[in-house]
């Protein structure tokens, strides 16, 4: 493939085969899990979801550039009372194929409904693993500093001894940090978990999710003219966001009805950066963006 455009129609395991390896610089993406959308995409047993996989994630590994980074979003099942074990199973398997599970990220529901089962309560959060094929790989951790928060006002106002040096813990847990190493700062680095609420401007599919979701990932580990892939894309959450952000976001969607949703969304002139990411990718590449 000598060139990208934003959108392809297909089985995403057929499709990425004429994708160029080493040409993208992020992944993100949430496939089905496993039973779940059976209405719209038939659901796949848990059992047999490993071996579904696996087919599509050689493939993306095959294209990803090795500073590149590849997040999953994805979720366990319950089965007969208990949690099945297809996502463990997947890491496993991923990891005989050559990648490294860098990394596991929380994206917790903030507003999710309170419910329970006579075994468990409702989940509030959703798993996104984060693999490499390197251990030296893309990540601008300066995008995504938080403000400090107002605990730093009263805290940071007035140090004793102990706040000056890395104090360990009278616990004995062997947990140690230095107070004073927040003096004088404005924004922080954020933890590993994402509270994010669920709603989001995409009522068209069934498990669209928040564009505030793929846009910290896509801060975090791309900068203005990379290559986004969304091998499951939906409605194009992933691609529109990319496409906003200064990026060429590229969807592969199976099925006709969500691809023309996502294509309706990027006809041209609705992002002023289209043309910006065309001409950065004309010269830095060589490539013609259709």
């Amino acid at each position: 493939m000598k060139d990208f455009k934003n959108l392809y129609l297909g089985d995403a395991a057929e499709v990425l085969k004429d994708f160029d390896d080493n040409s993208v610089d992020l992944i993100f993406t949430s496939p089905p899990y496993a039973d779940s959308r059976k209405n719209t995409y038939g659901g796949i047993h848990p059992n047999e979801y490993v071996n579904w996989f696996l087919p599509i994630s050689e493939q993306l590994f095959r294209v990803l550039k090795p500073t590149g980074t590849f997040v999953l979003n994805i979720k366990e099942k319950v089965v007969n009372g208990e949690r099945h074990t297809y996502v463990i199973e997947l890491i496993l398997k991923m990891r005989e194929q050559g990648w490294l599970w860098t990394e596991e990220f929380i994206w917790h529901k903030k507003n999710s409904y309170p419910g329970k089962w006579p075994n468990r309560f409702r989940d509030s959060w959703e798993r996104l693993l984060q693999f490499n094929k390197s251990k030296k790989f893309n990540m601008y951790q300066e995008e995504v500093m938080v403000p400090i928060g107002e605990w730093a006002k009263s805290r940071l106002k007035t140090l004793n001894n102990n706040d000056k040096v890395r104090y360990n813990s009278k616990s004995g847990s062997n947990f140690g940090k230095n107070i004073s190493n927040w003096l004088k700062r404005n924004y922080v680095y954020p933890t590993n978990v994402l509270h994010l609420a669920t709603e989001c401007g995409n009522k068209k599919h069934s498990a669209a999710f928040p564009d505030e979701l793929p846009e910290w990932f896509i801060k975090l580990f791309t900068k203005e003219g990379d290559i986004v892939l969304d091998p499951f894309m939906g409605s194009g959450t992933t691609v529109i966001v990319a496409n906003k952000m200064g990026r060429l976001g590229v969807g592969i969607e199976i099925k006709e009805e969500y691809f023309n949703i996502a294509k309706e969304s990027l006809e041209p002139g609705l992002f002023t950066t289209t043309e910006v990411v065309r001409e950065k990718n004309i010269n830095n590449r060589s490539k013609k963006i259709r």
